[in-house]
């Protein structure tokens, strides 16, 4: 087994970052995302799931 496996996650952008404040803007950035229903998979941290947190309006975890 490969001890290097790092757990994912997949996340979609539901809202738009337009009206929002500029500190919403910029951590959507740093989940790379930034266009409406894009969807990245990136490594799953504390970090990533406080932002996600944040952003429960625009960002929604995928399933699957």
């Amino acid at each position: 087994m490969a001890k290097d496996a790092k757990k994912t996650i997949k996340l979609k952008q539901i809202g738009s970052p337009i009206r929002r404040p500029e500190k919403q803007k910029q951590m959507l950035i740093g989940l790379g995302l930034g266009k409406m229903h894009r969807v990245v998979e990136i490594e799953d941290t504390p970090e990533v799931r406080g932002a996600v947190a944040k952003l429960p309006h625009m960002v929604q975890v995928v399933e699957g």
